[in-house]
């Protein structure tokens, strides 16, 4: 187990950098205005989930091997523009749910929800150098089981995710209503949605390694 002295400063380095608007919180703010708060925790919970796979890849030599290996990291990259430029489609595709949350979470499927958010995480190859580069520098074999220490780390930053993110999501829930109240510019939240999956994917692709 890491000791307290560093359990609170990853946190207090992960709260500046879950606070820094980035892929995530864009993503999650999307949600939560295109199809409610519900949609914004759970894909939320899908980043979480990816987070925990990323640590747990760093502790057994996998992120290492990924990073050591260039052409892995071309591929997961392009798999990921790919996979984001699918989820634009399917949601330029979908029936506008501006009516509620529970008939967004009923069309579109809770389970669907949380595994665009988990493979939107795991497909980002910066995500495995983001966790390759910053949580070694907390974890000491002296302190025991190193996978163990990857995972409270990752749970650390997770849990400061939830409340940074769950603002985020509350104001979106609230921005949604008010969409929903004016009755107008019904499906605005859509294509909102439809154009951050799209500005991820360029940001993927245009992207370096660094």
């Amino acid at each position: 187990m890491p000791d307290l002295s560093t359990i609170v400063l990853f946190a207090s380095a992960s709260l500046v950098l879950t606070a820094t608007p980035g892929p995530d919180m864009l993503l999650i703010a999307s949600r939560s205005v295109s199809q409610g708060r519900g949609a914004g925790f759970l894909t939320y919970f899908g980043i979480a989930a990816g987070t925990y796979c990323h640590a747990l890849a760093a502790a057994f030599g996998l992120s290492q091997l990924f990073a050591a290996i260039p052409a892995a990291f071309e591929v997961v990259r392009w798999a990921g523009c790919a996979y984001l430029i699918y989820l634009a489609f399917k949601t330029l595709r979908s029936p506008d749910n501006s009516t509620g949350t529970n008939t967004a979470l009923a069309d579109l499927g809770g389970r669907r929800i949380f595994t665009e958010g988990l493979l939107t995480n795991l497909l980002n190859p910066k995500m495995v150098l983001f966790v390759l580069a910053l949580f070694p520098q907390f974890v000491s074999p002296a302190n025991g089981s190193i996978m163990l220490q990857m995972l409270v780390l990752a749970t650390v930053i997770n849990a400061i995710g939830f409340l940074v993110n769950g603002a985020v999501i509350l104001l979106g829930g609230h921005i949604r209503s008010f969409f929903a109240a004016k009755g107008r510019f019904s499906g605005l939240p859509r294509y909102l949605l439809a154009t951050v999956f799209v500005g991820l994917a360029c940001r993927l692709a245009l992207g370096s390694r660094n």
